[in-house]
């Protein structure tokens, strides 16, 4: 499956993360000591289930680098342009591909393995959507200060992931409504106001269930669509504001210094052995 990462975003004057991008794109953030997109390469590269992986919005010059073959594609302007332009790449390099991944570049704790499950779950049913959200008290568990906004139903809250699948024919239907519902993907209550009315009301009045939203809304805009339940934060923690930019990095970085703990440890260990093992085979056998 070929995994499309959006990366047009040039954060504004205005936006907070302005003052972190310095007019670039926020996909070049820095965490850890490498653009914030790179760690999300990273983890598509160790993917088993990825094919290629197609940049919206950035160009070679960027310097990334990938165990996947990477293909560019300007920024259209647009969310959905540039998903519907990365769709037909990817039909482009494949066209019997039926499936893609939609990837944001602000998900750096992003790993493969996790990509790898979202893959092999989504593709036991044949839906056209493949939406993930992520329980509150997971992400809680893992990002105590996130400060994310949830969608509040009667058996449960979520988050919405910024990985997600996607069946190649819905950039030819419905563009209207994935218009809409991508304008306002900040705003549960907005996007169920694109539903309908009555959709609005029910959600502010925490009447859905999770599998009734999904019913709802697939039934509104024509489409046979699937909640995808993560049991990991990472896929769903992206950053829209500098504080949960800063609680990024700072993860990264604790997550760098345990591997190289681990590895000085391992060399380590290693070293004493090798040192007993050149001891031993040194001392010579005493003559009966």
């Amino acid at each position: 499956m070929d995994a499309i990462v959006t990366a047009g975003g040039i954060p504004q004057p205005k936006d907070p993360l302005y003052a972190y991008s310095n007019g670039s794109s926020k996909a070049l953030i820095d965490i850890a000591g490498k653009p914030m997109i790179q760690w999300v390469l990273d983890a598509l590269g160790d993917s088993k289930k990825v094919d290629n992986v197609i940049i919206i919005g950035l160009s070679p010059k960027s310097g990334l680098t990938c165990k996947k073959p990477l293909h560019y594609v300007s920024n259209q302007g647009r969310m959905l342009a540039n998903i519907v332009t990365g769709v037909n790449k990817s039909l482009e390099l494949h066209k019997k591909n039926e499936y893609v991944l939609i990837v944001s570049s602000d998900i750096p704790t992003l790993k493969g393995e996790m990509v790898d499950w979202l893959v092999k779950t989504a593709m036991q049913t044949k839906d056209d959507l493949y939406y993930g959200v992520c329980p509150r008290e997971v992400m809680e568990a893992r990002f105590p200060t996130s400060n994310r906004t949830y969608t509040k139903l009667s058996d449960m809250e979520v988050c919405g992931a910024d990985i997600n699948v996607i069946h190649v024919n819905q950039v030819t239907q419905h563009l209207d409504t994935w218009e809409a519902l991508i304008g306002n993907r900040k705003s549960p209550l907005r996007q169920a106001g694109v539903i309908g009315l009555d959709t609005l009301y029910q959600l502010w009045r925490r009447q859905f269930t999770l599998q009734g939203l999904v019913e709802r809304a697939s039934e509104r805009i024509g489409i046979k669509g699937r909640a995808i339940i993560w049991d990991k934060a990472e896929p769903c923690m992206d950053v829209d504001k500098p504080h949960q930019l800063e609680i990024l990095r700072a993860d990264m970085n604790s997550q760098l210094r345990k591997t190289s703990d681990a590895t000085k440890r391992a060399a380590s260990i290693k070293k004493v052995i090798k040192k007993k093992i050149s001891t031993k085979s040194k001392v010579k056998p005493k003559r009966k």
